[in-house]
């Protein structure tokens, strides 16, 4: 499938950045990047399992539910999961499973039980503790890999967005969830964008994943993604823009940016396509 990509190139060790002129653009090369992490995944363990954030993200994978994929996919052999959710009810309109629900697994034939969501009756702090245990009895019997480096869960994809604060899942500036080590899934009560409860997955997880995509459309992600795909003695510490910290230990990071968000690259991207 010819990809129509404006942009495309290698900063950091094992990241790419992929710029494309329309949002339509974007979503068809997500759909086969997804595809072919899919495809590998079930060849290589068997298993895909893929971790989700919601917003446009969730929109975007709508081509998966469209030929050739929705007949070619084993859909069968994929787990999903969520990266960060909000500690609502599953019909509430805040819920990434709902919208999740709606634009995509209500298309593809997933199973049921390859279906991974929180708790919506427990509190945030139950909610995320029954999770990582979840978590962590999928990683026992390898549905889920483990990481080699740290023992951490390594899904095979981990699909993220990026705030214009520079925020990933749920993992906010400044916030003392990023400082954690050995918990897989935490909670926070206190996220500055509503509403305030939520479940994430910790850093040491989202870095332990084969593959990690991160999106972004629009100019008021420019400056974040800027700053976070940046040389890191360049803009601000990199707890005040967590994408920045957004570093796979053994896997690929590949953004996939509208020209909008791009912008601030605009001038590295000239740089590379001289060398």
């Amino acid at each position: 499938m010819e990809r129509q990509i404006m942009a495309s190139y290698e900063t950091k060790k094992n990241c790419e950045i992929r710029v494309f002129e329309s949002s339509d653009e974007m979503a068809t090369d997500l759909a086969e990047f997804i595809s072919q992490v899919s495809e590998n995944s079930v060849k290589e363990r068997g298993y895909f399992a893929i971790a989700l954030s919601g917003g446009l993200l969730v929109k975007f994978m709508r081509k998966l539910c469209e030929a050739p994929y929705n007949k070619t996919l084993d859909w069968s052999k994929w787990y999903i999961f969520w990266a960060e959710e909000r500690a609502v009810a599953k019909n509430h309109v805040e819920s990434n499973y709902k919208l999740t629900k709606e634009n995509f697994l209500s298309k593809v034939p997933i199973l049921n039980g390859h279906v991974y969501s929180i708790n919506d009756n427990a509190t945030v702090e139950e909610a995320a503790a029954d999770y990582e245990f979840a978590i962590r009895q999928l990683v026992k019997v390898r549905t889920v890999g483990v990481s080699e480096s740290n023992d951490c869960p390594k899904f095979d994809l981990i699909l993220l967005n990026i705030g214009s604060d520079g925020h990933v899942a749920s993992l906010f500036p400044n916030h003392p969830a990023l400082e954690l080590k050995d918990d897989w899934v935490t909670y926070i009560t206190d996220s500055p964008e509503p509403p305030p409860e939520r479940i994430t997955f910790s850093l040491p997880v989202i870095n332990s994943a084969s593959n990690i995509a991160i999106v972004a459309t629009g100019e008021n992600k420019a400056k974040a993604v800027s700053f976070a795909i940046s040389d890191c003695n360049e803009g601000p510490d990199a707890t005040s823009i967590p994408a920045r910290m957004v570093q796979p230990i053994d896997g690929k990071l590949v953004w996939f940016l509208d020209k909008a968000a791009a912008t601030s690259l605009e001038a590295k991207n000239d740089a590379f396509a001289h060398q």
